[in-house]
């Protein structure tokens, strides 16, 4: 069975796109720790980080760090953390979220945004790529 991911890329799901290439997929996260929180997703369905090849995963890592500076600009925040957890959809994808310190990287702290910020968090970072 297709991963949401996957579902997603297809378009199947709608979601707030950020970027896409042959390998690459980026979406908002739609559960939002900071206004910002980035999915940078292997379009191949692989479930674990260490199975992604190399060449793929350089690549996801410097499309990221191009996200990353974008992000940083449009959130205004001083750091985006990354993080690779891989519980909640069995589907390898980076998380890059904006943050001031350490605890705004709580994925406790994550809820939904109203459509009209998500639009707007999108058209910032897009504005930045």
């Amino acid at each position: 069975m297709a991963s949401i991911f996957t579902k997603i890329i297809s378009g199947e799901l709608p979601s707030y796109k950020i970027y896409e290439d042959e390998d690459v997929f980026s979406i908002l996260a739609l559960d939002q720790v900071n206004l910002g929180h980035t999915l940078v997703i292997c379009k191949a369905e692989i479930n674990h980080w260490t199975d992604v090849p190399s060449t793929t995963y350089a690549h996801l890592h410097q499309v990221s760090q191009r996200i990353g500076k974008a992000i940083l600009k449009a959130s205004g925040a001083p750091r985006v953390g990354q993080m690779v957890a891989g519980f909640e959809v069995p589907h390898y994808h980076l998380h890059l979220i904006p943050a001031w310190s350490i605890p705004d990287l709580d994925f406790k702290k994550a809820s939904r945004r109203s459509d009209i910020e998500m639009k707007q968090i999108q058209t910032e970072i897009l504005k930045h790529l």
